[in-house]
C-alpha cells in the first residue's frame, strides 16, 4: 500500500558516488589502462576524485595527470583496455553506501518513482545495478550515452527525459558532483548533495540546496525542500 506521498514525485539518484561507491572497482580497471600506456598508477582516492563524466573522461583526466593525453588511437586502445577490465569485475568490490538501500525502500513506500540518472554508460549502469541486486528499485535508468554524450550531465536533457518517461511530476535530482548539481540547475530543479561520494570541487561549495552527511538524512532533507 502506498502511503504518505513525499513532495517529490519523481527522484533521480547519481550512482558512481553517490547510490554505489565503485573506486575500488573503478581504480583498478583505470590503472590497468595506465599500465599499458607506460602511466603510473593512481591512488584510489586520486581515482575517486576523477569519477563523473563516464569512464572516457576519467581516463583523459587521468592520462592529463600522469604525463598527458595520448594520441587518438591510444586513447582509443586505453579506453577499451579500461572498459574490458571494469566490465569483467564490474561489482567485485562496488557496494551501496551506508542507508542506502533502506531509504530507496523507504521513499518507494512513500509513493515516489525512483531513477538512476548518470554519466555512466547505461549498459555499465544496468549490468551493475543488476548484479548489485537493485535494479527492481528504479522505474528507469538513464545513462551517458543514452541520449547520446553531448546531452550527458551536466545538460539538462537527461532530467527532462526522466521526468517525462516517469509521467510527469515534481522532480529532485540527488548527487554527489558538480556535474550532477549543474544539470539540476539547468533543468530547474532542485537538488540535494552528498558530503560522501567523488567530488571534484568542496562538498560546501557545490551550491546545492541541500547537503547531508549520511541516507539516514536524506528523506528530512528533501521534505524540507518539498
Amino acid at each position: 500500500m502506498v502511503v504518505n506521498r513525499f513532495p517529490f514525485e519523481i527522484i533521480g539518484f547519481d550512482l558512481d558516488g553517490t547510490l554505489v561507491d565503485s573506486a575500488l572497482d573503478l581504480g583498478p580497471a583505470l590503472n590497468h589502462a595506465l599500465r599499458a600506456a607506460g602511466r603510473e598508477p593512481v591512488t584510489i582516492d586520486q581515482a575517486r576524485s576523477l569519477v563523473g563524466g563516464g569512464a572516457w573522461v576519467m581516463l583523459e583526466r587521468a592520462l592529463l595527470i600522469t604525463g598527458g593525453l595520448l594520441e587518438a588511437d591510444a586513447l582509443d586502445v586505453a579506453d577499451a583496455l579500461l572498459l574490458e577490465h571494469y566490465t569483467a569485475n564490474i561489482a567485485a568490490n562496488t557496494r551501496a553506501y551506508d542507508g542506502c538501500l533502506a531509504a530507496l525502500d523507504e521513499l518507494a513506500v512513500r509513493g515516489c518513482r525512483l531513477a538512476v540518472v548518470t554519466n555512466k554508460a547505461e549498459a555499465l549502469a544496468r549490468k551493475l545495478l543488476a548484479e548489485l541486486g537493485m535494479t527492481a528499485r528504479f522505474a528507469s535508468i538513464m545513462g551517458g550515452d543514452t541520449l547520446g554524450r553531448k546531452r550527458s550531465k551536466p545538460a539538462p536533457d537527461m532530467i527532462h527525459e526522466t521526468v517525462r518517461i516517469n509521467g510527469g511530476g515534481r522532480f529532485v535530482m540527488v548527487g554527489d558532483s558538480a556535474s550532477d548539481v549543474r544539470a539540476a540547475k539547468n533543468a530547474a530543479v532542485p537538488v540535494v548533495a552528498l558530503s560522501f561520494g567523488y567530488h571534484d570541487v568542496p562538498p560546501h561549495e557545490l551550491g546545492a540546496d541541500a547537503l547531508i552527511d549520511h541516507f539516514d538524512e536524506l528523506l528530512p532533507a528533501l521534505a524540507r525542500l518539498g
